[in-house]
């Protein structure tokens, strides 16, 4: 157990500068580069390969390279002996085609094709649409829980946290250039709910040690209060790192954006649970009047009959 407090709030000014420079950093990537919309929202062909025996993706993904579909997306569906490929393009013909190179490259490969269908640009926009909404939605909510449940200062608080996290993740997604696919986006939700909970448990205590720590100054509070949590956020954090570079090392492709994504994330989310989340409720001055609802009026006059 950690008996001494550490002064986070000290260098609070430092940290900013530095969520200044890589929020610069990552508005600067997505406008320059942008991110790298995959099939699932630029459209493409979906095609169902059925196997006669367990497919092995990582070897069908090889295959597929060394024929000239670099881009090609492997990933089972339902059964392990079916495989959907998903390839940019709207060939009629890019089914057989892509049946005909796995044949060549492994003569022994025993498959049939199940289906070849085409997705639209159209249905991709309208994907990326909504799911830039449900990005905003969840944001939004957020913010409004935060305010009932605590207090307005919260809300902004945890706000401007949790967009600090997207701008960064996705900075990251866009200088990379990581494919930006649904499986990405569920990534970057999952990020916005796993830096929330840090946030939460750092203001619960904040709260809570208004009552305890009643001479504190709010400073004084915040560095207390994230000092207590410390040993918590830590242990979930790194118990949480450990599975996903797990799945990013084990997982193959269809897991490793998924699992970079939410990684990156859970790295950012819990330093601005820290220097975001709580830097913002000492700018915005929260005292122990903010948390005390307001008392009825004792004088004023009583109706009853």
């Amino acid at each position: 157990m950690i008996k001494s407090t550490i002064r986070f709030m000290a260098v609070r000014n430092v940290a900013f500068a530095i969520t200044v420079v890589l929020s610069l950093i990552g508005l600067g990537a997505l406008f320059a580069k942008g991110l790298n919309f995959g099939l699932d929202f630029t459209g493409g062909t979906l095609i169902e390969l059925k196997y006669e025996q367990a497919a092995d993706l990582d070897k069908i993904k090889r295959e597929l390279t060394q024929a000239g579909y670099s881009d090609a997306v492997v990933q089972s569906f339902g059964a392990s002996t079916d495989v959907l490929v998903r390839l940019a393009g709207d060939d009629a013909q890019l089914g057989n085609q892509v049946a005909t190179a796995l044949r060549e490259v492994d003569a022994g490969s025993q498959f049939q094709v199940s289906r070849v269908e085409f997705v639209g640009p159209q249905v991709g926009e309208e994907l990326r649409d909504q799911g830039g909404l449900a990005m905003l939605l969840a944001m939004g909510g957020i913010m409004l829980y935060l305010a009932f449940r605590f207090q307005w200062k919260f809300g902004l608080g945890a706000l401007a946290s949790l967009i600090h996290d997207v701008i960064i993740t996705l900075g990251v997604l866009a200088f990379f250039q990581i494919p930006f696919d649904l499986t990405v986006l569920a990534a970057v939700l999952a990020m916005i709910g796993y830096s929330l909970n840090d946030t939460i448990i750092i203001y619960d205590r904040i709260r809570e040690n208004f009552r305890v720590l009643r001479k504190a100054s709010l400073v004084e509070n915040i560095d207390t209060s994230v000092t207590q949590t410390l040993l918590r956020t830590f242990a979930t954090s790194f118990s949480t790192a450990l599975a996903l570079i797990a799945l990013l090392v084990f997982g193959g492709d269809t897991l490793a954006n998924f699992a970079l994504t939410l990684l990156v994330g859970v790295v950012v989310g819990t330093y601005s649970s820290i220097y975001i989340g709580a830097t913002v409720l000492v700018w915005l001055k929260l005292s122990v009047e903010d948390l005390i609802p307001p008392a009825a009026d004792a004088n004023a006059a009583d109706d009853r009959p």
